[in-house]
């Protein structure tokens, strides 16, 4: 069941698993789109072939989607940051499993989330994005897959392999898939990718075990 709510100036559409309880517990998966689907036109999110191509999986995890209404997500970053909290803050989310998926725009954007809030999530899977590689430190805990096409003109593929390097550089596990001429699309194989779904869900949030570890690498470089 996909409803569309809206926070604040953020509106976003949420999909819930089958059999839904408010009294239960479940994994939060965020998607954050690309320049494609900014603006005011919740049809763009609620059509978008995240939930068309996962519909499929039956995921038992509540997924929600918000829509940029700027020019990128980085001129409401703040708002985002609200909203992603906002989120997690719900009753029935398991906070030890909380998910951040984005593609292109929303790649560079799911990159960033995780290293301004790292405490909030458990893994991500950034598509065809990339980010600040030095800063990737702050992401030693969590899961990383990282998803790129080999013949992507948009977004060249070294900006994954610089942000996985770095990460895997300072004592992290994160992985990363080439699609072999694929383009800029990398999102639809990813969203069928079957062994990435069984993956994601079983990260759990170790952020705390792992503090003391990133302030070491912060303090000595």
């Amino acid at each position: 069941m996909k409803k569309i709510l809206r926070f604040k100036e953020i509106d976003y559409v949420i999909r819930y698993p089958e059999g839904f309880s408010e009294e239960e517990k479940y994994p939060l998966l965020f998607y954050i789109h690309g320049a494609g689907g900014r603006g005011r036109n919740i049809d763009l999110i609620y059509n978008h072939c995240f939930f068309n191509e996962t519909d499929k999986y039956n995921l038992n995890v509540v997924s929600i989607a918000p829509q940029c209404y700027e020019d990128s997500w980085f001129s409401i970053f703040e708002q985002l940051q609200e909203f992603v909290q906002f989120a997690i803050n719900q009753e029935f989310i398991d906070k030890e499993r909380v998910y951040v998926m984005g593609a292109s725009m929303g790649g560079y954007t799911t990159w960033q989330l995780a290293m301004s809030r790292p405490e909030w999530f458990a893994a991500i899977v950034p598509i065809c994005g990339g980010g600040m590689y030095w800063n990737a430190a702050r992401m030693l805990h969590m899961g990383v897959w990282a998803f790129h096409g080999s013949d992507d003109k948009t977004v060249c593929p070294e900006e994954s392999c610089k942000m996985v390097n770095s990460l895997n550089n300072k004592g992290g596990n994160a992985k990363l898939t080439i699609y072999e001429g694929e383009a800029h699309n990398a999102w639809t194989p990813t969203f069928n990718n079957e062994e990435m779904w069984t993956w994601l869900l079983a990260q759990k949030n170790h952020y705390k075990a792992t503090q003391n570890e990133y302030d070491d690498v912060v303090r000595f470089g």
